[in-house]
């Protein structure tokens, strides 16, 4: 979508002008993974008109390949303004304008799949599937069983607002449970599907994704790698680093929806080279999927039920942060925890650098920040877990003091 942000804190009613800029989840990602020199590909639909114009360029100058983003005559692009304040609290206001819109038309029959199935990593959003009845039905077609399928990162990424049953829990858990990697907030699997326990418990519910990664807000994330999945024991999918301009680009696929006014079978097989893709999906508000009566979501007693137990996780601290603004970080925590593990790092490694690029994110006022350098990223993810606890990131700068609350990307 095109972002309009601000020029002043205030009511939208009172503030005078905007600043353009782009977002979305997996839009968000891929221009950071490319940023990085990893090679990327986005996917998605946009408008016939300036605003898709201004999509496609802009990612584009990341280093996205965005050929094949299709361009819909008669839907417009996606837009939505926001007000200074915080996301996280009640402190902000956010219009949508993009019912209707290009992407939120995706389906299988109008993007080229076999543009996505050339990917070795394809990363999808539980954000795309709230968007319409094709879009989802579009990542049931990518997330499906095939000896040929991607290895498939998917970020749960709950929005309650955009689901217009309450059928959106059990979704995500459907889609969660087929994927090879899988992001998700401690706070958002409790909303979602009523789960406590910590990161243990999580597992508990989703022991099939290879690598289950949990975000802990302001504390930290724990990741938990199982031998049986395709990207078990800390395995890279790639087999090496993947490069902007080699043989195996990142491709993306993005859906911002249409808003109203009113157990995985083993997918083992050796790592190949094929490129890297990302599906991405815009943010929207329409119906909840909460119960009637306002209850937890309705999620069935036997799709949370605990199986077997998997080896414990590997916890990282999260680091301190002079926050600007909190949109984006959970995109950019992925994005750096997918270059480490193209990068083939280790597991610990990998989470170090999803802090750092979050942080990144975090002391910006935009949607998407350049992530640090691979230099600098790299010598402060070697730091010891003493000094790794002291560090105090801003923007342009590092210094010790203690961590303030990170925040979940709402």
């Amino acid at each position: 979508m095109v972002t309009f942000l601000p020029s002043r804190p205030g009511r939208l009613a009172d503030v005078p002008s905007f600043d353009r800029a782009i977002g979305g989840a997996e839009s968000n990602v891929a221009c950071g993974l490319a940023a990085a020199g990893h090679a990327v590909r986005w996917v998605s639909r946009v408008g016939a008109d300036g605003f898709g114009d201004h999509l496609v360029e802009t990612i584009g100058a990341y280093g996205v390949d965005t050929s094949a983003v299709g361009r819909d005559a008669s839907r417009p692009t996606g837009v939505y303004f926001r007000t200074a304040g915080d996301r996280a609290t009640d402190a902000h206001e956010v219009a949508y304008y993009r019912a209707g819109s290009a992407a939120s038309a995706m389906s299988a029959a109008n993007l080229d799949l076999s543009v996505v199935r050339a990917a070795r990593v394809l990363h999808l959003s539980g954000i795309t599937a709230a968007l319409s009845s094709e879009c989802l039905e579009l990542l049931r077609e990518l997330t499906a069983p095939a000896a040929d399928r991607p290895l498939v990162s998917f970020d749960v990424n709950h929005r309650a607002g955009l689901w217009r049953d309450a059928d959106g829990p059990r979704v995500l858990l459907e889609l969660a449970r087929r994927a090879d990697l899988v992001f998700v907030g401690e706070d958002e699997a409790e909303e979602a599907w009523g789960v406590t326990g910590g990161p243990s418990g999580i597992r508990a519910v989703l022991p099939e994704p290879g690598v289950l990664v949990v975000k802990q807000g302001g504390l930290g994330a724990t990741a938990f790698v199982s031998s049986a999945g395709r990207w078990g024991q800390g395995a890279a999918p790639c087999g090496g680093t993947a490069h902007r301009h080699g043989p195996a680009p990142l491709a993306a696929v993005t859906g911002p929806g249409s808003q109203d006014d009113g157990p995985s079978p083993d997918h083992s097989q050796p790592a190949d080279s094929r490129p890297f893709a990302l599906t991405p999906g815009g943010r929207a508000v329409r119906g909840g999927s909460r119960s009637a009566q306002g209850g937890s979501p309705q999620v069935r007693a036997s799709d949370t039920r605990p199986r077997p137990a998997t080896a414990p996780g590997v916890f990282v601290p999260a680091l301190a942060v002079d926050v600007v603004a909190t949109t984006g970080a959970g995109d950019a925590f992925a994005a750096g925890f997918l270059s480490a593990t193209l990068r083939e790092l280790p597991l610990k490694s990998r989470l170090r650098h999803g802090h750092l690029w979050a942080a990144a994110a975090l002391a910006t006022p935009g949607d998407l920040a350049t992530p640090p350098d691979r230099d600098t990223t790299d010598r402060l993810a070697a730091l010891d877990d003493d000094t790794w606890g002291t560090l105090r990131l801003g923007p342009g700068r590092t210094q010790a003091d203690r961590a303030p609350e990170e925040v979940r990307t709402p």
